[in-house]
């Protein structure tokens, strides 16, 4: 596959308004946060399998691909892959963001590659990407109080006091992402793996 400079940034959650305040859906309100800034709406893409924003984030900056898969995220892989194959995007030009337990709610850790970590959005788009190699935008949402089920933990909405931080996340998680796309990783890291 020829490869462009395009940059493919999918935010990892599962789709309709019941899951739309969920510590799962940060990857969503992400790409909501990067839409605006680039002043677009998201649209159907023509494979019906993804929502996306094409633009740029930056005046002279390359071309981005913001998207958003239609199904359930432990499904999203295979519509991240046919979107790279659209936009001939390879994996070191994917850029996922989504939450991570191990990481206290309200910080952030930017990294290439690596395992899984029990997340099925990265499984899936680990197995059909054919890599792990792809950016990882981790947004925390810490682990859960108690013997709460992790499961229902990532599919429950954000406490009040989060729902006030939550903003400020999610500006940094954005800001993080443009970073990658113009900086690159290790002035990204130093910025934002803090």
């Amino acid at each position: 596959m020829e490869q462009s400079d395009v940059w493919l940034v999918v935010g990892l959650g599962n789709p309709g308004p019941a899951y739309a305040g969920h510590r799962h859906n940060v990857g969503y309100l992400v790409t909501d946060e990067l839409a605006s800034r680039m002043g677009s709406p998201f649209r159907s893409h023509k494979s019906g399998r993804a929502d996306v924003v094409e633009g740029r984030l930056s005046l002279g900056g390359p071309r981005v691909v913001l998207a958003r898969a239609r199904g359930y995220m432990n499904e999203s892989g295979g519509p991240v892959k046919a979107l790279a194959t659209f936009y001939k995007v390879a994996p070191d030009h994917v850029i996922a963001i989504h939450d991570e337990l191990d990481i206290a709610f309200g910080t952030l850790r930017v990294k290439l590659g690596g395992g899984d970590n029990g997340h099925n959005g990265l499984k899936s788009m680990r197995s059909s990407l054919g890599t792990g190699d792809f950016y990882r935008v981790r947004a925390g949402i810490g682990r859960p109080p108690g013997r709460q089920d992790v499961a229902d933990f990532v599919l429950s909405n954000y406490s009040t006091v989060e729902r006030k931080e939550l903003p400020f996340q999610v500006s940094d998680a954005a800001d993080a992402v443009e970073s990658l796309i113009t900086d690159g990783l290790e002035k990204t890291q130093q910025r934002f793996n803090s």
